[in-house]
C-alpha cells in the first residue's frame, strides 16, 4: 500500500492528440483534486466555479493558462490559482502531454 494517489492514476493517462483524460486523486466533503492530462493541441474550454477557489499545479509539460480573457504559457513546475468566480481554462499548444492538477475548495454546495 501506498500513500501516494498521484503516480498509478497519472501514470495511466495518454491522451491523443487533441484529447484530455482525467482522474481524481482526492475526493472528500469540502475538496476535490483532479489530475489533467493534455494531449498535444487539446484545451480544457474556459470555465468557472462561482462558489470556489481553484488551484492549478503543473507538473509535466508546459501549459498555457487561461484566466478572465488573458493567457500566459506556465511550465511545470509551477501554481496558478484562480479566484471564486474568475472565467479559467488550458490548452496545450505543445508536442507533448502536460499534467496538471486542479485542486477545488471548498466544493460547491
Amino acid at each position: 500500500m501506498t500513500l501516494d494517489e498521484y503516480s498509478d492514476a497519472v501514470d495511466a493517462l495518454e491522451p491523443a492528440d487533441g484529447e484530455v483524460e482525467t482522474a481524481e486523486l482526492v475526493v472528500s466533503d469540502d475538496v476535490l483534486v483532479k489530475a489533467f492530462a493534455l494531449g498535444p493541441d487539446a484545451e480544457l474550454e474556459a470555465h468557472d466555479h462561482p462558489e470556489s477557489t481553484n488551484v492549478f499545479h503543473v507538473l509535466e509539460g508546459t501549459v498555457t493558462v487561461v484566466q478572465d480573457g488573458e493567457s500566459e504559457t506556465i511550465d511545470a513546475p509551477g501554481v496558478v490559482s484562480h479566484e471564486r468566480g474568475v472565467v479559467h481554462g488550458a490548452r496545450n499548444e505543445t508536442d507533448e502531454r502536460v499534467v496538471f492538477t486542479a485542486s477545488l475548495c471548498p466544493l460547491p454546495s
